[in-house]
C-alpha cells in the first residue's frame, strides 16, 4: 500500500452528513473525522482541552502494533514504511510499551 495514497487535499467537511464525509477525502480521514466529530458531539461542551495529545495516543499506538505486526517486527522496514528514524521509532515503541 502507497502511504502517498492516503494524503489528500483538505476539504471543508463540517456539518456534513456521514456519507459526504467519507468520501471527502481518503477511508482513513472519513473515520477520523467522524470519531471527532463522534466524541466532541458526545462531550457536549466538556471536551477535555487537550484533545490533540488524547487524538495521537489514540492513534499512534495501534498504528504502530500493526505496522510492526505487518513487517514481521522488523524495526528498520516498520521505519521504512512510516517514514521515520528507526531511533524514534525505537523511542515510539518504548513510550506505549510496544517494545
Amino acid at each position: 500500500m502507497n502511504l502517498v495514497a492516503l494524503r489528500t487535499e483538505s476539504s471543508p467537511i463540517e456539518d456534513a452528513p456521514d456519507a459526504e464525509v467519507a468520501s471527502a477525502g481518503s477511508p482513513l480521514r472519513g473515520a477520523v473525522t467522524r470519531a471527532v466529530s463522534r466524541y466532541l458531539k458526545d462531550m457536549d461542551d466538556h471536551a477535555a482541552g487537550d484533545l490533540h495529545a488524547l487524538l495521537m495516543a489514540e492513534v499512534e499506538a495501534p498504528m504502530l502494533a500493526e505496522v510492526m505486526r505487518h513487517c514481521d517486527g522488523k524495526q528498520v522496514r516498520a521505519a521504512e514504511v512510516l517514514g521515520i528514524n528507526r531511533a524514534t521509532l525505537r523511542k515510539k515503541l518504548r513510550q506505549y510499551g510496544l517494545a
